[in-house]
């Protein structure tokens, strides 16, 4: 009789679907996966893409019924890890804080700054762990996307700075005011704890930003809306999902990064 854990279907990528990206493989297989922190936002899909195999979640669940700070980041990130993920891109709707990056703009950030509140930002929930997190975003990973975009065509801006912030409300005048004239670059509600998370995991994290809308703050009107950030990310789905799927394509088979021993404070330690 086989192991029943032997059927459970493995992958060494992630995709991290955020608002309105919520399908990317086809004739996946749908998994169930429980873990220590409750349940991730919603099953996990895992496929092939060429000859790649990729786990795909959709942060916010696949009917978009979880808000920003009620996404449960911990169990989603150790849910992709317990399958056997190393390398993780994440897609994700931000406003500008530039005028210089307008709607439709694909950015790859190099920094992130944290104004979250409450949420819970580690698994180091006993002893004193301190993960390296100058740069938050993998190296490796953000030169494949930089090849991806280069031999398909596409547009990327490399770097920038994005803040993210608590949510679900977009900012005031003044704090997108703020935030801009400290140099930062893009604003977002989910980039943060996932980040620091995967770093904690040893994973590779990757986010590919496409800008929604210019921040309350960088032009005058009304303001951001939601109806607005939908619109726009819905144009761009299918150049966001190519460039996605062209960088899965690209991305190094062995990690020579940084990522996989960042965690290592304790060379004992084993998060899983």
């Amino acid at each position: 009789m086989s192991d029943p854990s032997d059927e459970i279907p493995k992958a060494d990528i992630a995709v991290i679907g955020g608002s309105g990206f919520y399908e990317l493989l086809e004739s996946v297989q749908r998994v169930e996966v429980t873990t220590p922190y409750g349940a991730p936002s919603d099953t996990v899909s895992v496929g092939a893409v060429g000859d790649r195999r990729v786990a795909f979640l959709p942060r916010h669940g696949r009917h978009h019924e979880f808000p920003p700070h009620r996404i449960n980041y911990r169990a989603n990130m150790w849910a992709l890890r317990s399958l056997g993920v190393e390398q993780v891109l994440a897609p994700c709707a931000v406003g500008s804080l530039r005028k210089s990056l307008g709607p439709g703009s694909v950015v790859l950030p190099d920094q992130l700054v944290d104004r979250t509140t409450g949420r819970v930002q580690t698994y180091f929930d006993h002893g004193a762990r301190h993960v390296t997190f100058a740069d938050p975003y993998c190296a490796a990973g953000r030169a494949a996307v930089l090849r991806a975009a280069g031999e398909a065509a596409a547009d990327v801006h490399d770097g920038g700075v994005m803040v993210v912030v608590e949510g679900p409300r977009f900012s005031t005048r003044a704090e997108s005011q703020w935030y801009a004239s400290a140099g930062w670059s893009l604003i977002n509600m989910t980039g943060h704890p996932e980040a620091v998370l995967a770093r904690e995991l040893a994973l590779c994290y990757t986010s590919i930003a496409l800008v929604t809308d210019y921040d309350a703050g960088v032009e005058h009107g009304e303001g951001v809306s939601q109806d607005e950030v939908f619109r726009v990310f819905a144009a761009n789905m299918e150049r966001l999902k190519g460039l996605v799927l062209q960088t899965v394509a690209v991305l190094d088979r062995k990690r020579e990064c940084a990522c996989a021993g960042a965690h290592g404070m304790d060379p004992s330690f084993e998060v899983l």
